[in-house]
């Protein structure tokens, strides 16, 4: 039965991950399309959050009835939401689209309607020869791809345990701590989204996430060649019981790490390729492309979770994490020659820039 739930569980999570993020673009107008994109990722690190409050109170069994309350407030309310403009010209309901707009935004004004014929087209491999289509494929790939390989996985996994070298009494109290710090810059992230734009964002957020990976590499680095640390090839145990003063020093080192890559996660590259991802792709071909997206973001999620412990015993840890900062490195440039700005844009006009027109 438990694994049954996980089962149901994972599958409604990847559904409203792939489909929340594109009904809020569809229905968002340009000047706050990023605010409220950036919602999604705000709500998961909140309800993360609130998980961790919760455990500290509540066993596992209360812990999963009160994770009912929200998908259950969420099947209620979605039921007074219109259905997207976009989808309902698929359905060559152009009457209902047009009463779509008027409820979500007030009136028509500033809506661009897709151009003739665009909304009944089907997705054909053959299209992706075209660069309105590529383009926005690799580029929806990418992020979602660079996302993981940033090492926010190996990073959060090693959090907890940090805390503990640095002498935190309790340990649990980590946890909630990463939490206050991806609510806080998701939040800060989303407020200046449509101010300081997607690509600014990205950029600032790899650059922080170089540096903290890159020191907390260099934490590993330095403490190998302790006598209490004489390996960090055991994932479960890769610190002493009984720390030196020099090496709850360099704990620290990590501890500072641990928090600037996770604020610097938070502020681009945690929220905004979701984002991006809703906003980049013409509308016929936006479920399918969306989903490989998704698809490529679950999958590399759990090959880099699998393979972190063998990278580790290839690499050595500092080796791995030092990887992940020249991933970082790679994204930053990604970012800044291949990635335009989409702040201000309709959907339609990000499309016209993919095609050239």
């Amino acid at each position: 039965m438990l694994l049954g739930g996980r089962l149901l569980t994972g599958l409604a999570c990847g559904i409203a991950s792939l489909v929340a993020p594109v009904y809020i673009s569809e229905i968002a107008y340009p000047e706050v399309r990023g605010l409220l994109g950036s919602c999604v990722q705000l709500m998961v690190v909140i309800g993360i959050l609130l998980a961790y409050l919760a455990g500290w109170v509540l066993e596992w069994r209360w812990l999963a009835v009160l994770g009912c309350v929200p998908p259950t407030f969420m099947l209620l309310l979605m039921c007074c939401m219109p259905e997207t403009p976009g989808f309902l010209l698929t359905q060559h309901k152009r009457q209902e689209a047009m009463a779509s707009v008027q409820f979500l935004w007030g009136s028509e004004q500033g809506w661009e309607e897709p151009p003739v014929g665009a909304e009944h087209q089907g997705f054909h491999l053959a299209q992706l020869r075209h660069p309105g289509i590529y383009k926005p494929f690799v580029i929806g790939i990418s992020l979602m791809a660079f996302q993981q390989l940033s090492g926010i996985n190996a990073v959060m996994f090693y959090a907890e345990t940090i805390f503990e070298e640095a002498k935190f009494k309790d340990s649990s109290l980590a946890s909630v701590i990463v939490g206050m710090i991806q609510v806080l810059f998701t939040a800060v992230a989303a407020l200046i989204m449509d101010r300081a734009g997607r690509r600014l964002l990205l950029a600032l957020s790899g650059v922080l996430m170089v540096f903290s990976t890159s020191a907390f590499g260099a934490y590993f680095k330095l403490t190998q060649g302790s006598p209490n640390n004489s390996s960090h090839g055991d994932l479960l145990a890769p610190f002493s019981t009984e720390p030196t003063n020099a090496s709850v020093g360099l704990a620290w080192l990590a501890v500072g790490s641990v928090c600037l890559f996770i604020a610097g996660f938070a502020l681009g590259w945690g929220p905004i390729p979701w984002l991006l991802m809703s906003e980049i792709f013409p509308l016929h071909v936006k479920g399918v492309a969306t989903g490989v997206c998704v698809l490529t973001n679950w999958l590399m999620a759990f090959l880099v979770t699998k393979e972190f412990s063998s990278l580790m015993e290839v690499l050595r840890s500092y080796g791995a994490f030092w990887l992940a900062s020249a991933f970082c490195i790679i994204s930053v440039l990604f970012t800044l020659f291949c990635i335009p700005e989409t702040k201000g844009k309709t959907l339609e006009q990000i499309t016209a820039h993919f095609e050239g027109r």
